[in-house]
């Protein structure tokens, strides 16, 4: 088996342990996950950043969008007021974005220069789904954090792979500790996996319906 299938096979695993959990545990996030992006996106994709900036998505992304293509938010009753939940966004860094939209803040405006100063990243998910300024990359380094909130910032990864962060992530929910993943910590409410900061919580209205795992 090659390097490549042996990156296709371990995110695929992390991937299908994590969508089991949530098909068991959190029925609505699981019915916010949309089909495999279709080859023709994906190679759309890889198209524009090496057009752009010279190199593709890395093997362990491509993976990733050939099974799960972004999400769509469930329409939940009890969050219609408020719509503080938002069924797709189960990771505690948001949500999945299809492949042209993840590279949008990545790909430099025609004639101007890489405000990213070259970095060999891909964004490929979001906490702002409006934007997004910020999320979270993949490169062959691994995943790490990006903003652009204050000019174009690129951390050093936080994980060594993609698989590693799906399986970190899978870790929280099954083991622990809660906070594995950084400050927010994973809950259920209205049938959705939210990651929440029992110290400074962003849910309101829907804090009292969020039960959390640990």
């Amino acid at each position: 088996m090659s390097g490549r299938d042996d990156v296709t096979e371990r995110v695929g695993a992390a991937w299908q342990r994590l969508t089991g959990w949530l098909r068991e545990h959190a029925p609505t996030s699981y019915a916010s996950l949309l089909p495999p992006a279709t080859e023709g996106e994906i190679a759309a994709a890889e198209a524009c950043l090496v057009r752009s900036l010279g190199y593709g998505p890395p093997a362990e992304l491509v993976a990733l969008w050939r099974l799960c293509g972004g999400v769509e938010h469930q329409y939940i009753e009890e969050n219609e007021e408020e719509g503080e939940v938002g069924s797709g966004a189960f990771l505690p860094d948001g949500v999945i974005l299809a492949p042209l939209r993840a590279l949008r803040p990545r790909i430099p405006e025609t004639g101007r220069r890489d405000h990213w100063e070259g970095a060999r990243v891909v964004p490929w998910a979001t906490g702002d789904e409006a934007g997004p300024e910020y999320g979270l990359y993949v490169s062959e380094a691994g995943v790490g954090t990006w903003t652009t909130m204050a000019g174009p910032a690129v951390s050093e990864p936080h994980h060594p792979s993609l698989a590693a962060y799906l399986e970190a992530v899978h870790r929280t929910l099954t083991v622990g500790p809660a906070d594995l993943m950084g400050r927010d910590v994973p809950g259920l409410v209205w049938g959705c996996l939210v990651w929440d900061d029992p110290r400074d919580p962003l849910l309101d209205d829907a804090r009292e319906h969020w039960t959390p795992l640990h």
